[in-house]
């Protein structure tokens, strides 16, 4: 019998349970059929603004010894641009990530998906190096509970909030997207990281400090969905490091109801979702399992 790799993840449900993870391969729907076609459940958009971003100069990102350090400072063209490009997109499952420091923020870009079909909002609250965004809206547990509840209602599309670690405690961060109503988070994102180069004695990127992502966070990423799903009742998307379908299943594993793959893509290998889904189909029929639902969460038996 062949193993059943859809998942669900509150009301949301995708046919395969690793999904692009957002600020990969920009927003290009051509792109995101692609990925949807070599096995990946969804896409996660990059992070949009109510305005279009420039972003940060070159550098803007670097290879490390188990990943890469950015700080592209979520260049975008905006939501309203987004919003119409995606308008005839009946194919793909689109997850919108959207970014910004207030509520009106979040509703006006909203809004300007209401006649476009989009799966769910992934409320970025942690990106490490843009300031008055991300982690700086994230360390402030009120203002993330106004954001989601804001957001809650003015749509019936899921929400979820991606949460990262700053200054506060990021199970407070959890609590409040929760309280606000989230329907599931997304856990983690990249972490607060430098890197100088000694010839120049100067910091490599351009901002300075960016974020941390690839395999060398995945132990970080892993614990936090262990904590999460530990302490609180409701989905958890795994994000940090997967790149191989063993990684996927530790963070099932530690709870996760879904993954998603950002870093690997980086490399040019799109070919991972379908790697992914072969390798957990292939445990899944070697240990007897036959949904993906059964093993969300093992690791915590223990």
């Amino acid at each position: 019998m062949t193993p059943d790799l859809s998942v669900s993840i509150g009301r949301i449900q995708f046919d395969r349970p690793a999904m692009l993870a957002s600020g990969i391969l920009g927003i290009s729907l051509d792109v995101f059929k692609r990925i949807f076609h070599c096995g990946a459940g969804a896409v996660v958009t990059k992070s949009l603004s109510k305005e279009p971003w420039e972003g940060y100069p070159n550098p803007t990102i670097v290879g490390t010894d188990g990943g890469y350090l950015n700080a592209v400072g979520l260049s975008n063209p905006g939501a309203p641009y987004f919003a119409n490009m995606i308008k005839l997109n009946n194919e793909v499952p689109i997850i919108v990530s959207l970014v910004g420091s207030i509520e009106e923020e979040f509703e006006f870009m909203v809004k300007q998906f209401e006649n476009c079909k989009v799966a769910a909002y992934e409320l970025n609250l942690s990106c490490p190096h843009v300031e008055k965004v991300g982690l700086e809206v994230g360390d402030d547990p009120k203002l993330v509970t106004k954001i989601v509840s804001r957001v809650k209602s003015q749509t019936k599309v899921p929400v979820i909030g991606k949460v990262g670690l700053g200054t506060t405690n990021y199970l407070d961060t959890v609590k409040a997207a929760i309280e606000g109503g989230a329907d599931a988070i997304t856990a983690i994102n990249t972490l607060r990281a430098m890197g100088i180069d000694i010839e120049t004695q100067r910091p490599i990127l351009s901002h300075k400090i960016g974020g941390l992502s690839g395999h060398s966070i995945k132990p970080v990423a892993v614990r936090c969905v262990y904590e999460i799903t530990s302490k609180y009742d409701i989905p958890v998307i795994g994000c940090g490091g997967v790149s191989t379908w063993e990684d996927a299943l530790e963070f099932i594993f530690a709870g996760a109801s879904a993954i998603q793959v950002g870093s690997a893509i980086g490399e040019g290998w799109i070919d991972v979702f379908g790697e992914i889904n072969e390798g957990i189909s292939n445990y899944m029929k070697k240990k007897g399992f036959s949904k993906i639902s059964e093993m969300v969460g093992l690791a915590k038996h223990y």
